[in-house]
């Protein structure tokens, strides 16, 4: 299982994540923050609350209770790198 070791907010919804693998790389959660219409990531909107995130049981948590997977943030970070396909269609990000 992949977990997230440090994270450091930069703007916006862009956070540098360090995975537990050892690799490192930037997410921009803008267009899912924006598009999911679920209560508790809509409070995530606002870019106040968004930068509030800890790190627990190796992924972003925020004051009011949402997180999001680290294999989620970890097919966002490296999405467009081919080595890792396969891994993310065993994950069910893509088909």
């Amino acid at each position: 299982m992949i977990g997230i070791s440090e994270a450091k907010y930069l703007e916006g919804y862009k956070v540098h994540l360090l995975f537990t693998n050892g690799r490192s790389g930037e997410v921009d959660l803008h267009e899912f923050i924006s598009n999911d219409h679920r209560p508790i990531f809509k409070e995530l909107q606002n870019e106040n609350t968004f930068h509030k995130f800890t790190l627990d049981f190796d992924t972003l948590v925020w004051p009011n209770g949402a997180d999001l997977a680290p294999e989620f943030l970890y097919f966002q970070a490296f999405r467009d790198d081919q080595n890792l396909k396969e891994q993310f269609r065993k994950w069910g990000y893509i088909r």
